[in-house]
């Protein structure tokens, strides 16, 4: 698989300096075997080609033996892949906001316990925490190699909770753990809303969060890059595939540019 798209940029300093890659890409076995798995959601699959889990994933540098937290999974496109890859050798922790915040959290907790039990044999060790506002303990300090997050810091910021989660990944993992962060990329034209609420997040701001709390930036790609995204509709990002938030209206035009424009970033809990 080609992978032009692709930077690996390292950093050991103020500065980041690009790293260049093959062009031809060599996929860890155990995790392609994941992604191809009979257990993953027929729409799931369908978007491989604009997700490109396995890239993504080995960027972050995941192993089938290492303790990894993926924060907030929605309807649980990365569980389908982690929960087989990691079942085992390594431990793999999922959250859900916590039940005393109502109604729609208990209904979505119990929605994706509903999800993990239907197929034990896949998703039986999978591991549910809890996390939302006042929870900065999701999991034992310092336990994680890997904190996953895909597509969720704009909800934090809507939520007024983005400098307590980072705070929260932080404290979870070990000492040169590693923070994978996806999220939809914001104009750096264009002042950044605090509350998030176009779904799209500048970069530099993104960066500017974790490093409050701590994290060392270490790596950027543009896998998920998409030129074609002008991040002004109507309906913010969610107006863009899969949402589709404006229905029928203009859903070709949609259709065209594709999934949205996405920064990915790598942090690492520093060793000292």
């Amino acid at each position: 698989m080609r992978i032009a798209k692709f930077i690996g940029i390292v950093c050991l300093g103020a500065t980041l300096v690009s790293s260049a890659f093959s062009p031809v890409f060599a996929k860890e076995a155990a995790l392609a075997k994941a992604i191809a798995g009979a257990n993953r959601t027929t729409e799931f699959v369908a978007r491989d080609s604009a997700r490109h889990p396995q890239e993504e994933l080995e960027f972050f540098g995941i192993k089938p033996n290492l303790s990894v937290l993926e924060i907030s999974p929605g309807g649980g496109y990365w569980t389908e892949i982690l929960a087989p890859y990691l079942k085992d050798k390594g431990r793999y922790y999922t959250t859900v906001s916590p039940r005393a915040m109502g109604e729609r959290a208990v209904k979505a907790a119990d929605e994706w316990q509903a999800k993990l039990d239907a197929n034990k044999d896949v998703y039986g060790k999978v591991k549910v925490a809890e996390f939302g506002r006042g929870t900065i303990d999701i999991v034992p300090a310092g336990t994680m190699d890997m904190v996953l997050t895909f597509r969720n810091v704009h909800n934090w910021m809507m939520g007024g909770m983005e400098d307590e989660a980072f705070a929260a990944f932080f404290k979870a993992l070990k000492p040169g753990g590693i923070l994978g962060v996806e999220e939809h990329r914001g104009r750096t034209d264009l002042p950044q809303d605090p509350k998030g609420r176009s779904g799209y997040v500048r970069e530099d701001y993104a960066i500017g969060l974790a490093a409050k709390a701590g994290f060392k930036l270490i790596g950027k790609s543009e896998l998920l890059a998409n030129p074609k995204d002008t991040k002004d509709y109507p309906g913010g990002v969610w107006t863009l595939p899969p949402t589709y938030r404006l229905g029928d209206k203009d859903r070709a035009k949609y259709a065209a540019i594709g999934e949205a424009d996405n920064f990915v970033l790598k942090f690492e809990k520093p060793k000292k």
